[in-house]
């Protein structure tokens, strides 16, 4: 199954409607949403139109292929306005005979692991900073932000489809991570 992963929106719905035009030209299985979706945050400055109450009405009629882990700037007062689960801390899926345990990045990350076993891949967003490091026993990857992209990074996503890469906005591939 193709999967879409994307992380941060923090409530633009100039780059909300980024992705899922990208989900749409993507046609995945299903959207994998790493948290952060509706507030920017104390340490963040307002994205491109900041505009929570549209990016609700952008995803909640996504809800049947929508998958979400909790960020930390989501709260129970955003689950009552969506229509699918955001509260999960983390979720655990199975990728190409391979473990993913992905999570928002605040809680478990390479700094703090969750329970993993060699070749396991731990998947965060929390940083805005794509990455695909092997780090020996696991590997550490991360989409990047949908709206606030930091350390010069592009506005991205990734998509999971026999191999994992990474791409801007517009689809065009950055990176392939592992098979």
């Amino acid at each position: 199954m193709k999967l879409m992963i994307a992380s941060d929106i923090h409530g633009s719905s100039y780059y909300c409607r980024k992705m899922i035009d990208a989900y749409e030209r993507e046609n995945p299985g299903r959207l994998l949403l790493l948290g952060d979706l509706l507030y920017h945050g104390p340490r963040n400055d307002l994205p491109k139109d900041y505009a929570p109450r549209e990016v609700i009405a952008m995803l909640n009629p996504l809800k049947q292929t929508l998958l979400c882990v909790r960020g930390n700037c989501d709260t129970e007062v955003d689950q009552m306005v969506l229509d699918f689960p955001i509260l999960a801390d983390y979720c655990l899926l199975e990728l190409g005979g391979r473990t993913v345990f992905a999570s928002h990045g605040h809680h478990h990350s390479p700094q703090n692991l969750p329970p993993l076993k060699d070749g396991d891949i731990l998947l965060n967003g929390h940083t805005h900073v794509p990455a695909n490091e092997d780090m020996g026993a696991y590997t550490y990857m991360n989409p990047g932000s949908v709206s606030i992209p930091k350390n010069g990074s592009a506005h991205g996503y990734m998509t999971y489809d026999n191999g994992f890469f990474w791409k801007d906005l517009d689809g065009n591939v950055l990176t392939v991570s592992c098979r």
